[in-house]
C-alpha cells in the first residue's frame, strides 16, 4: 500500500514580548500616526474578539470545509451608521479559507462561500471590539511610542 505523507499547513510562529514590541512601535510610527491624522481622530490599534467568538468561528469553518483563516485589514466607511464610534477606523475581517493547487502547482488560500437565505455569501466574522474606540483601561497596555513629527515637534503615542 503506497501511503501519501500530508505536509503541515502550518505557517505561524509563537514570538516574544520584545519582538510585539518592536512591531507595535514600528506599526504607530509608520502607519497609525499618519492613519489617525488622516481621519481626524486616535486611529484603532486592535481589535478584540472573545474565546467563544473564535472558537464558533472555527466550529463553522471546519462545518463548511475551511481549513484556513485569513485576516484582512480594514476600514470602515467615514458614514457606518451601524456603529458610528467604528466610523472611519480600522479593523479587520477573519475570512474562512480553503487551500487549493492550481494550474502552476501552487497552493493558494480561497475564501470559501455558504449559501445563506438563498444567496452565496462569503464566511467572514467582523464586529470586533475595536480600540480605540473601546479600550477600557487596555489602552495602558498598548505600549508607548515616541514619534518624531520633525518640524511639528515630538509626540508621545
Amino acid at each position: 500500500m503506497i501511503t501519501k505523507e500530508k505536509k503541515s499547513a502550518k505557517v505561524g510562529k509563537y514570538v516574544n514580548t520584545e519582538f510585539v514590541d518592536t512591531v507595535l512601535r514600528e506599526y504607530k510610527k509608520e502607519r497609525w500616526v499618519h492613519n489617525s491624522e488622516r481621519i481626524g481622530k486616535e486611529d484603532s490599534l486592535s481589535a478584540w474578539y472573545s474565546v467563544e467568538d473564535v472558537e464558533d468561528f472555527i466550529t463553522n469553518m471546519k462545518q463548511y470545509g475551511a481549513d484556513g483563516l485569513k485576516f484582512y485589514f480594514m476600514a470602515y466607511p467615514a458614514d457606518f451608521a451601524e456603529k458610528p464610534e467604528y466610523a472611519g477606523r480600522q479593523s479587520i475581517v477573519m475570512v474562512a479559507t480553503k487551500s487549493k493547487v492550481d494550474r502552476m502547482g501552487a497552493t493558494v488560500n480561497k475564501d470559501v462561500y455558504i449559501t445563506k437565505n438563498g444567496n452565496s455569501t462569503v464566511l467572514s466574522l467582523n464586529m470586533a471590539n475595536i480600540c480605540p474606540p473601546l479600550c477600557g483601561s487596555s489602552i495602558m497596555d498598548l505600549g508607548i511610542a515616541v514619534i518624531d513629527k520633525g518640524g511639528k515637534g515630538l509626540e508621545i503615542v
